[in-house]
């Protein structure tokens, strides 16, 4: 009798893990996964050289195919530079995955900082640049453009995208290596973050167990976060492992949501460096494949996710060609008078099957079987 009831705490308890886990996405393109405010929503990070400039582009509000107004007056958007952290690029893992090895992770910060807001047709309003020379030649343009990011659900769709030329003579002479993340403050608060494509958009990356949100933490507050992450799905793995019956949800739980080892040393920027060839995860290009990219590299979950709408094969490239002058991305599809749209990630359909498998293999039959055992044990109490 005390066996079953403690099975079922422990069915109860991961059935409240994969609940708490829905809303608390980092972001990345597809993610949160309710937009409560879309225009803060920060989708992508771009970061490539072209002649004597680097192009720096960041986009905000998926699915955008409504015209404006859009509610961007309480929003600024900073984008950060890190000019001192040493990188080193002897580590084939982390060169595969995240562009290269940054040596003390609790020692990232910005030096240089570009803030931005924006007006409500997406046009750039201001712009405040603070640790970079030659400000009067750096070009700043923002406004609607198609959507760059290579995956299905997202063609034939629009973003904010903000486009800057940098002088490379704005930064220090002979500077080779570079981290960047952009955040996104509402009303002076930080509520949304990207680094490295793709990095927080898988479902592992969710806060837990009251972990805090690498969402809203400075890059060099991440990796202590994401460790504590790591150590309350280890925990979850462990009672998993522990009872038998709940052997069904293990592959699953593994594949979408228990960290991985080279999850815990990095924390989420882009790394970009002169020493080795552009393209993705070094810096990326409007043209890097990511969601293919970091399939290779060891995370398909967005590639199989692809490959569930249907499409094959599948695109390698953007549904609209880019332009390569200033500001590069593709001009925008034709905007609506409709309200907002507010459509979703397709990362709850993930969590809503693996909550099923959940309800189906382990609550239920507990939850039966406890009732079983009970009403058996309260016919022996009575006929005792």
């Amino acid at each position: 009798m005390q066996s079953r009831v403690r099975r079922l705490a422990a069915s109860l308890l991961v059935a409240a893990f994969f609940v708490a886990l829905a809303p608390a996405f980092a972001s990345d393109h597809a993610d949160p996964v309710v937009l409560e405010d879309p225009e803060s929503n920060l989708t992508d990070l771009f970061f490539f050289p072209d002649g004597n400039n680097y192009v720096l582009i960041f986009d905000v509000r998926r699915n955008l195919l409504n015209a404006p107004p859009y509610e961007l007056k309480d929003d600024s958007f900073t984008v950060n530079i890190d000019l001192h952290s040493q990188i080193t690029f002897d580590n084939q893992a982390d060169l595969a995955r995240f562009g290269g090895t940054i040596v003390r992770p609790s020692e990232v910060a910005a030096d240089a900082t570009i803030k931005v807001r924006l007006n409500n047709d997406g046009s750039l309003k201001e712009a405040n640049i603070a640790g970079l020379a030659g400000q009067d030649a750096i070009r700043i343009w923002s406004g609607v453009r198609d959507d760059p990011f290579i995956f299905p659900p997202f063609f034939k769709k629009n973003t904010i995208a903000t486009v800057m030329s940098i002088p490379v003579s704005s930064f220090p002479p002979g500077q080779q290596d570079f981290l960047l993340w952009a955040t996104t403050q509402h009303d002076g608060k930080q509520v949304d973050h990207v680094g490295r494509s793709i990095r927080t958009q898988l479902p592992r990356y969710a806060a837990l167990l009251g972990a805090p949100n690498v969402n809203v933490l400075a890059p060099k507050d991440q990796v202590p976060a994401i460790d504590q992450i790591a150590k309350g799905r280890e925990k979850v793995t462990n009672i998993i492992n522990r009872y038998t019956q709940l052997a069904p949800i293990l592959p699953v739980w593994q594949t979408t949501l228990e960290m991985r080892a080279f999850d815990l040393m990095t924390p989420d920027v882009m790394i970009f460096t002169t020493r080795r060839p552009v393209g993705y995860p070094n810096g990326r290009l409007l043209t890097d494949d990511v969601v293919s990219l970091s399939c290779h590299a060891g995370d398909c979950l967005l590639q199989e996710l692809a490959l569930r709408t249907g499409i094959w094969p599948q695109p390698t490239k953007n549904d609209k060609d880019f332009s390569p002058t200033f500001p590069y991305l593709a001009d925008p599809w034709p905007l609506s008078g409709e309200p907002p749209s507010t459509a979703k990630s397709i990362v709850p359909l993930v969590i809503g099957i693996v909550l099923l498998l959940l309800l189906i293999f382990t609550v239920i039959p507990f939850w039966i079987g406890y009732r079983w055992g009970w009403k058996r044990c309260r016919r022996a109490e009575a006929t005792a």
